[in-house]
């Protein structure tokens, strides 16, 4: 009973015992995690305006509606390449002293998670329009417009960064839509966002609760993967599900006479390395570059678009595309 009537003596028991908990409960995991899980190899600290546009990710509420962790579920797959894996954090540091929002996690997916985002969509002027309009490219989107990233103009000035909005979606006929700096710092930070390649002999984390593998789609050039999926996991962005893009933005495919031409070269390369000889039409980066396209994939992709839409063009051999692509190599 003395114990219990000597107030000093409870209390500083119990500071003693909270300490230790915290100390071997908190403080010595967090240590000894931060020894072992180190940045990946090829993983880049972010540059100072990836780092301005982090702080914008966080003040203007991107964090309620997007994730940034890629499960090991199946049905996560379509965000990255594997799941996530602690060392994918490992680099980010604390905003500030009294912030530590430094692994933007989330826990909604109103949106799509956004940890792989950069490979997926690496297409500037399509961050731009989509942070300037949402339903100018998805036109089911929920996500806020956000408008004062962005300002109109009559005319363009030197150093200007146009963003190629459709006509249906200016205030004004003939309106510039330019991005101020903030705007192009939250998509550097986007763009940013991309899954460190793991190192020779690491083996990635498999996906859970696999589904059935779709067998391979069976054409007229030979057994290829599913042109329909590799273009709604890559195109259909800009080029939109029916195939006409979207007009002032992104070009359509749909009668094109890059699709239904004879140059099959320019097609391939177009896929491979990107395109911007277009001055109407918004930039194209290199997707099947970026998405290590095999030419399989490329042939599937290529005979999709060729026979989609109404469009009626020759089909094409994963053996023709490779030959090309090892000339542009």
């Amino acid at each position: 009973m003395k114990f219990y009537n000597n107030h000093n003596l409870l209390f500083g028991t119990a500071l003693v015992f909270f300490l230790f908990l915290t100390l071997n409960i908190a403080i010595l995991p967090a240590i000894h995690n931060q020894e072992v899980y180190k940045p990946l190899p090829d993983a880049k600290p972010l540059t100072k305006d990836e780092s301005a546009g982090k702080s914008l990710y966080v003040e203007n509420g991107c964090i309620a509606c997007h994730t940034m962790q890629v499960r090991s579920v199946e049905m996560d797959k379509v965000f990255g390449s594997r799941p996530n894996i602690p060392a994918d954090y490992a680099m980010n540091q604390r905003m500030d002293l009294w912030r530590n929002t430094a692994n933007l996690l989330g826990s909604e997916r109103t949106g799509p998670d956004l940890m792989n985002i950069g490979e997926r969509q690496p297409s500037v002027d399509w961050q731009l329009l989509h942070l300037y309009q949402p339903r100018a490219v998805v036109a089911e989107s929920v996500m806020p417009a956000f408008p004062w990233l962005f300002e109109e103009k009559d005319y363009l000035s030197k150093g200007d960064v146009e963003v190629k909005v459709p006509e249906k979606f200016l205030r004004k006929k003939f309106t510039k839509i330019v991005a101020k700096k903030e705007a192009l710092q939250l998509v550097a930070f986007l763009l940013s966002l991309k899954q460190v390649k793991l190192p020779d002999g690491i083996v990635a984390p498999e996906f859970l609760y696999k589904q059935k593998e779709k067998a391979a789609a069976a054409g007229a050039a030979g057994n290829l993967p599913d042109g329909g999926e590799l273009y709604s996991a890559n195109c259909v962005a800009c080029h939109q599900a029916n195939g006409e893009g979207l007009p002032g933005a992104f070009p359509p495919l749909k009668g094109s006479p890059v699709v239904l031409g004879e140059d099959l070269k320019l097609y391939v390369t177009i896929i491979m390395k990107g395109y911007n000889a277009r001055p109407e039409y918004a930039e194209m980066p290199a997707v099947g570059t970026n998405a290590d396209f095999s030419p399989e994939m490329v042939a599937a992709l290529i005979n999709h678009e060729r026979t989609s839409w109404g469009n009626t063009g020759k089909v094409v051999t994963a053996e023709e595309v490779k030959k090309i692509m090892d000339e542009i190599k």
